[in-house]
């Protein structure tokens, strides 16, 4: 069966689409998104970042990928760990913050978070990081905390860091990007991501089933990772109505686990943090004293 025969005009959209022999880029394709997203690497113009007080920068914003880093730096100020104190820049990815030539120097990938560690272990030359699970596990390392030393326990945390990796991105710019933010609705696409973030809900609330936490010992840097995802998802905090469209509601060990997470003053000042809209956010964290509003106290 020819591909004509298999995928008719009709069956496509727009009707009649047909894949060029060679693709070229065009931005007013991109729906939402189109200012920021480019075929192309590197820097789009000439921005020193700015260094606070800390040992540790971080240049960022407050979405998911972003607050897991908040969130453990605020845990480990909770737990007492003083020196992981943190300046948080705000990125604005939306102006294209994430292309000027200082943060591109941090990470060539222009994504956020990304950190710079001025005071690393052993001393020597600042430490440059990006990706938020190597933040996570580098952080873990530096103070020992929320990431076990024990052989099997790191292996299962680290199972999930990089489940949750390799998972989210079906969820945010697979479900969440033809749900909520492509320029039309799609019905197979829609279709196709739903189902897979479902599977991935049910992956978890197996998991969580049996376990206090997600890597079956104490709270770690798998559920710091996991929790701005899916416990996002699971609030009903994500992309419009979909947690009514997913009855998210159905996950009961995850809603137990997310509430949980929600009570830890660590978990939700970082939740709050490089954010510019929602109730007692703060567009940049630079001391402690910046939370006024007594959250997470």
């Amino acid at each position: 069966m020819s591909d004509a025969e298999k995928f008719p005009p009709e069956k496509n959209f727009p009707a009649g689409y047909v894949p060029p022999g060679v693709w070229a880029w065009d931005q007013a394709s991109g729906g939402t998104f189109a200012n920021i997203n480019r075929p192309i690497a590197g820097p789009t113009h000439d921005k020193v970042l700015p260094v606070g007080k800390h040992p540790h920068q971080l240049y960022s914003l407050g979405t998911p990928n972003g607050v897991k880093v908040t969130v453990m730096f605020e845990e480990l100020l909770e737990a007492g760990h003083s020196q992981a104190e943190y300046d948080a820049w705000l990125i604005r990815i939306g102006q294209g913050d994430q292309f000027g030539s200082g943060f591109v120097e941090i990470n060539p990938n222009s994504k956020i978070p990304a950190m710079m560690d001025h005071a690393p272990k052993g001393g020597g030359e600042p430490i440059r990081l990006f990706e938020s699970a190597s933040i996570l596990v580098y952080l873990g390392d530096k103070f020992g905390a929320f990431l076990p030393t024990d052989l099997r326990k790191r292996a299962e945390t680290m199972n999930w860091l990089m489940w949750q990796m390799g998972a989210a991105p079906f969820l945010g710019g697979g479900f969440g990007h033809f749900y909520q933010y492509a320029p039309m609705k799609i019905e197979y696409a829609i279709n196709r991501y739903a189902m897979e973030v479902k599977r991935q809900m049910d992956v978890l609330d197996r998991q969580l089933a049996a376990n206090e936490f997600i890597a079956g010992g104490d709270y770690t840097i798998a559920d710091m990772a996991i929790w701005p995802w899916y416990g996002r998802l699971a609030m009903g905090g994500a992309y419009g109505e979909s947690g009514k469209f997913l009855e998210v509601e159905k996950y009961e060990h995850v809603q137990r686990w997310q509430k949980q997470i929600n009570q830890r003053p660590g978990a939700r000042r970082g939740a709050l943090v490089n954010r510019t809209e929602g109730e007692g956010v703060i567009e940049e964290r630079h001391d402690a004293s910046d939370f006024t509003n007594g959250v997470g106290g």
